[in-house]
């Protein structure tokens, strides 16, 4: 006769990644993350409740603040991922750039204000807004990643553009809803309605610019045209 089975022997052998160090197993991670990872994600890589990955998430973001570290644990986009600390950004800079200009130009990052603030929106619609053609800048813009298409205008049909996740990553934001309050100072799309061309078709990503200048995001990104009229 074969004898009872116990609890403790029908118990489940917690698994190799289970059995690590949370906070060290964590580090490990989110070290090699190319984007912000959620708790959720995290719970399911190391085999813990997600209760439990949030709470060391936390105590370590706060461990680092309160070391003074040169990197901090921030929630951004819906993910943890790090980040340089910005009190040490000068000395990322000067290493990464090496006398590089790793910066948007002012009509990019007025064009993505745009975008941001009004999304979804028209290219057309933000070129009245600026008052001044924005094909080449939303042309470099979609192809970092920092907007992209979001259906059409039923009216027009014209290509309708908002930000990504990328976006709020680079801003580090964890949402729309904690962006600046700046769209009071933005003209409404409708009081500029007509000025615009709707009826433009949308531009060819692949075709070339003719007035050429240059803006990165970060050290990483290579350089693409952009033209202003």
């Amino acid at each position: 006769m074969s004898e009872p089975v116990t609890a403790a022997e029908t118990e489940t052998e917690p698994s190799e990644v289970a059995a690590l160090d949370l906070k060290p197993a964590l580090e490990a991670v989110l070290m090699v993350v190319d984007e912000p990872a959620t708790e959720e994600h995290l719970a399911k890589v190391l085999d813990r409740p997600r209760r439990a990955i949030a709470g060391a998430l936390r105590e370590l973001a706060d461990e680092y603040t309160a070391q003074g570290r040169g990197f901090e644990l921030r929630l951004v986009a819906g993910g943890w991922r790090y980040y340089t600390r910005p009190a040490y950004a000068a000395a990322v800079e000067g290493f990464v750039l090496d006398g590089q200009h790793a910066r948007l130009t002012q009509a990019a990052l007025e064009t993505l204000a745009v975008v941001a603030y009004r999304q979804p929106v028209s290219r057309s619609r933000v070129s009245a807004v600026r008052g001044v053609n924005c094909d080449g800048v939303m042309r470099t813009l979609l192809q970092r990643g920092l907007v992209e298409e979001a259906g059409t205008e039923p009216e027009t049909g014209a290509i309708l553009y908002r930000t990504t996740n990328y976006f709020l990553e680079r801003m580090g934001l964890r949402g729309l809803d904690e962006l600046p309050e700046l769209a009071p100072f933005l003209p409404e799309v409708d009081a500029v309605e007509g000025e615009s061309q709707e009826g433009v078709p949308s531009f060819d990503p692949d075709a070339p610019d003719t007035d050429v200048t240059h803006a990165h995001v970060d050290a990483d990104d290579s350089s693409h045209s952009q033209t202003e009229t």
